[in-house]
């Protein structure tokens, strides 16, 4: 029997890229790997349906699984993850100081409200800071003229207040004109990139929030996933476990790699004090930081899923084992 030929559409991530290279295969299949940005994948995905298989943001997969008929199903393949401590922005002088001090605040989000950069700092200020979802204005739409997208398949359901902009606003403007005092976003603002004086970062020295963050609740953010489409699933059932093992293999020789040139990261990457960066790493969230698998995620995922529905994003709330191709529930040893 010849191999299924699939599309992948995925970006090209270091821990994705031995698919991409062709030094790992996927069982019974040819990948032919499309690298595309990751918002402009979601959108020809969702919108056109245009690829087989295709990486996708948590919040728009979880919200395809409240629909009649959900078009997709994950395989539990992670490739982003980012600490969100460090996605919130705001204006120097709207008078914040405190994490409460964002309640009753214009707070933009890019794009669409519930962006997969603004539901981890929205959840994470209302569990670990009493800042409730629902306080603040949140205004949706460009970051600047060249970061537009009018794409928003999925709205909030409760009482989330939103307000969209007009076509000759952006977020960044606004933010840094004082219009909006705050910015959720996983996108920087091009200003504070330009040097900006009216424009930080909420958690100055995010790095040491994140880690106490990470110490005491072991949560390392997911933000995207890998989707197959439901009908060719359901047509190769074995088709999950195959791309399943094939992204494991692919993070293994990244992370090996790593491994390997760790002592001289500084010579091969061209960044001071890599090599420490590394070893910092390790320590904090040990050999296997960036874990694939059901069971390595259960309390990340349950939390997202928690924010999805808090934040008015769910139609209905979104169970765990409703995520994942019920084979991939099952890791298999490698004997290769």
């Amino acid at each position: 029997m010849a191999d299924l030929e699939l599309t992948l559409a995925c970006w090209d991530y270091d821990i994705t890229r031995p698919l991409r290279d062709g030094r790992v295969k996927s069982e019974g299949v040819n990948l032919t790997y499309l690298n595309v940005f990751p918002a402009e994948n979601f959108q020809r995905n969702l919108q056109f349906k245009e690829f087989d298989v295709a990486e996708m943001g948590l919040k728009f997969y979880v919200s395809t699984l409240g629909l009649e008929n959900p078009p997709y199903v994950a395989i539990p393949v992670f490739p982003v993850r980012l600490f969100r401590h460090s996605a919130i922005y705001i204006n120097r002088g709207s008078g914040i100081r405190t994490p409460r001090d964002l309640i009753g605040k214009r707070v933009g989000e890019p794009f669409a409200y519930g962006h997969d950069g603004a539901i981890w700092p929205r959840g994470i200020l209302s569990d670990e800071y009493g800042v409730p979802v629902n306080s603040a204005t949140y205004y949706v739409g460009a970051v600047d003229q060249r970061l537009r997208r009018d794409f928003a398949p999925f709205l909030p359901q409760n009482d989330i207040r939103v307000e969209q902009l007009g076509p000759d606003q952006t977020l960044d403007a606004m933010l840094e004109s004082g219009e909006i005092d705050a910015f959720y976003s996983g996108i920087v603002p091009p200003s504070l990139l330009r040097g900006s004086k009216k424009i930080g970062r909420f958690f100055e020295d995010y790095r040491s929030v994140e880690r106490a963050y990470f110490a005491k609740t072991a949560i390392f953010p997911i933000m995207h996933t890998i989707a197959i489409r439901r009908d060719l699933y359901e047509k190769h059932r074995w088709l999950a476990q195959s791309l399943y093992k094939a992204f494991k293999e692919a993070k293994s020789l990244a992370m090996a790699h790593y491994r390997r040139h760790a002592i001289n990261f500084h010579i091969t990457y061209g960044f001071p004090w890599a090599s420490a960066l590394f070893d910092d790493v390790r320590e904090t969230m040990g050999e296997d930081w960036w874990p694939y698998g059901i069971e390595a995620n259960r309390k990340t995922i349950e939390t997202f899923l928690r924010y999805h529905d808090e934040q008015g994003l769910s139609r209905r709330r979104i169970k765990l084992e409703e995520m994942f191709a019920p084979e991939t529930s099952v890791d298999y040893p490698s004997f290769a």
